[in-house]
């Protein structure tokens, strides 16, 4: 089953895909710590309250984790287009709730940067709280997967050996357009992966070439800080990313991206101007 955090007319909710239409799901306003692995296995669907899924205004997968943890150089593609050397560890950084747009929304360039890419990734969306998870027991901590943009701020995030001020802009990671259950995913280290920029292939991978897969960062981020019910692990980009293109390619006003992961999902994204002036707000 496949779960979506939506809005129609005016009301925020929680629900399943089921056929052509949105499910809501009982006192579910969205998905996250509201809708543990528990509550998804069956969820309280409201059928006499459903919603034509072309009507309603898709959020963010997860509009409010409590955490986003981000792998970096996580594909050999990517680690060498970088000409940066394999860890034997992953590099790790952090996004914030605000970071996060729906899987249609627009990407603001924001007036500071002029070296905004792209970043195509499989999300890991944890319904099982847990600490010092086992690589073999990492799996039953796993709520479903979803596709993100890791949207990027390249002139901020080189001003220092911390990628933070580069990565957590407001409005920057569009996520979704869903969350798919495991039971529908066949073998989640075996999912094609890729990204397009007004219809050229920019990025083509597929999750067999993470560094560390799925389990592995499971086990890693538990370790240090307990996976909640929401939460969110980005798992990294493959090689193509266009600040290490020659020439480089950063989007422009009028682009269009679009991540497509086989079996998970497909976001869609036009890149628009902000429309204050820079210092508006202070």
């Amino acid at each position: 089953m496949r779960f979506v955090s939506y809005e129609y007319r005016g009301a925020r909710r929680a629900g399943a895909l089921v056929g052509q239409e949105i499910v809501p799901i009982a006192d579910a306003t969205e998905l996250g710590r509201q809708t543990p692995m528990e509550l998804l296995e069956d969820p309280p669907l409201q059928y006499s309250l459903a919603v034509p899924y072309e009507a309603a205004t898709l959020r963010p997968v997860v509009p409010h984790p409590g955490k986003i943890i981000c792998v970096g150089l996580n594909y050999g593609s990517h680690v060498a287009e970088t000409g940066r050397s394999d860890s034997d560890y992953p590099v790790l950084f952090t996004k914030f709730a605000t970071s996060l747009l729906g899987p249609l929304d627009p990407i603001v360039l924001p007036a500071e940067s002029d070296q905004v890419d792209y970043e195509a990734e499989l999300a890991v969306i944890i319904g099982r709280a847990g600490r010092r998870i086992s690589e073999g027991n990492a799996l039953d901590h796993v709520a479903g997967y979803a596709v993100a943009n890791d949207v990027t701020m390249r002139d901020f995030q080189y001003r220092t050996h911390q990628w933070l001020q580069g990565k957590a802009w407001d409005a920057c990671t569009p996520l979704g357009p869903c969350l798919v259950r495991p039971d529908e995913i066949a073998n989640p280290a075996a999912l094609t992966i890729k990204l397009t920029l007004n219809g050229e292939l920019m990025q083509d991978s597929d999750t067999s070439r993470l560094i560390f897969d799925v389990p592995t960062l499971i086990r890693v981020c538990s370790e240090f800080a307990t996976l909640e019910a929401g939460d969110v692990l980005l798992t990294g980009t493959p090689g193509g990313v266009g600040f290490r293109r020659d020439p480089q390619v950063f989007l422009s006003p009028g682009d269009h991206v679009e991540v497509e992961i086989a079996g998970v999902g497909h976001l869609a994204n036009d890149v628009v101007t902000e429309n204050s002036e820079r210092g508006a707000n202070g």
